[in-house]
């Protein structure tokens, strides 16, 4: 997805990724109350809970991931297109 910014993980069922967005607390709230694709919505942590540092994380989000490939290509793509219209995408 342009713009998003992750690392592979190495053994852990979560990744923080870094997104084109003004805030992740204000995308993930965005995501759950105002958008869908095909019928469907991904919920993402925000980073910034994720980190003692004021300001850290401010564009991150903590994505947990499911084995079912299917399910994963599927979150992408409603991710990917959350991304495309959030208001706040930088």
């Amino acid at each position: 997805v342009p713009g998003v910014v992750c690392t592979r993980p190495a053994g852990a069922f979560y990744l923080m990724v870094e997104l084109p967005v003004d805030s992740s607390e204000a995308f993930a709230r965005w995501m759950l109350t105002s958008f869908e694709y095909k019928k469907r919505t991904v919920m993402v942590a925000p980073g910034p809970g994720f980190y003692m540092t004021p300001g850290a994380g401010e564009r991150e989000v903590r994505l947990a991931y499911v084995l079912k490939s299917e399910d994963l290509v599927d979150a992408a793509q409603v991710l990917e297109h959350g991304l495309a219209a959030y208001p706040g995408r930088l």
